[in-house]
């Protein structure tokens, strides 16, 4: 009787209201710290791309292209899913309001969404350049790849409005610290993108070494 007092809730009405959840401040702190790490180094190494490509002329290729796309697409999951997401695991009472999660449900559908179709014209990409080389540059042409690109995003932001139209139940989150990791495993991609289809690039280097020193101004 005594655990059952103790029980807090969101709201004021217990019995439909969910249960407040509690973290030990060493936890709560550390996993805030974790999570805003993340967001900020999602955020600043697909910045890096989106400048590198944007500005530098001489890299305006297909295949940069398409990861320039991709780049925008996981900049906005740095930027807006994981912080709103860490909020909305680590507090167990949402405080933002109907709409807001409405929007924040549309916009983590988009990123993935537009994430997942950018890789696959990527992949699509990669595979004409290796299976036939000789024909590339015929087949895969800048304004291919924007229609492409321009396709893509289009699809996603109907397909992701159509799909949020059904009511969505937004469940507490669990006290497991299990819980935490997992859900975030999807947005962890954001943050190896430019990893894998930027920084191995030797052109990458030698932008990243301009945008930092700001030499960038100079060209």
């Amino acid at each position: 009787m005594e655990k059952h007092e103790d029980v807090q809730y969101c709201f004021q009405d217990g019995n439909s209201s969910c249960r407040k959840a509690f973290l030990s401040t060493s936890i709560y702190i550390t996993l805030y710290i974790f999570f805003s790490l993340i967001s900020a180094v999602t955020v600043f190494l697909n910045l890096l791309v989106i400048i590198s490509i944007s500005h530098f002329k001489q890299l305006h290729t297909p295949t940069n292209l398409l990861i320039l796309s991709l780049a925008v697409s996981d900049l906005l999951v740095g930027l807006i899913v994981i912080p709103v997401m860490t909020v909305a695991i680590m507090e167990s009472c949402w405080g933002f309001g109907e709409y807001f999660c409405v929007f924040h449900f549309y916009v983590t559908f988009l990123c993935t969404t537009l994430s997942l179709g950018n890789l696959v014209l990527i992949s699509i990409d990669r595979y004409v350049a290796v299976c036939d080389p000789l024909l590339y540059h015929s087949k895969i042409t800048i304004t291919g790849t924007i229609c492409c690109i321009s396709i893509t995003w289009s699809c996603c932001i109907i397909y992701d409005a159509v799909i949020i139209q059904n009511f969505v139940n937004v469940q507490a989150p669990s006290d497991n610290l299990i819980s935490y990791f997992t859900s975030y495993l999807a947005l962890f991609n954001s943050l190896i993108n430019p990893i894998i289809y930027a920084f191995f690039y030797p052109w990458f280097k030698v932008t990243t070494k301009l945008i930092l020193t700001l030499k960038i101004r100079n060209l």
